[in-house]
């Protein structure tokens, strides 16, 4: 697969929840959305994967200014996502 062939959008906002069993992740570009469902394994290798990915941008371009602020409420919020999408 070409990578530089797919098309790509901006993301807006990404909001992530969580059960048990799985991590379901939601990427917004304007007024649509995807929604992905991820085992805590394979979402640990994603932050793995992000983390080094950032590392490597910054040896390149410098610090990357930005400050996550926990607590902000998400107008999506875990328990609006039901299970089995019913």
């Amino acid at each position: 697969m070409d990578f530089n062939k797919i098309p790509k959008q901006f993301c807006e906002n990404v909001v992530v929840a969580h059960s048990q069993e799985y991590f379901a992740m939601i990427m917004s570009v304007g007024e649509t959305a995807a929604a992905y469902a991820l085992t805590p394994p394979h979402l640990k290798r994603l932050m793995q994967s992000l983390g080094h990915q950032i590392e490597e941008y910054e040896k390149k371009f410098g610090e990357i200014d930005a400050k996550w602020t926990p607590g902000i409420e998400s107008p999506l919020q875990s328990k609006d996502i039901i299970p089995g999408g019913e």
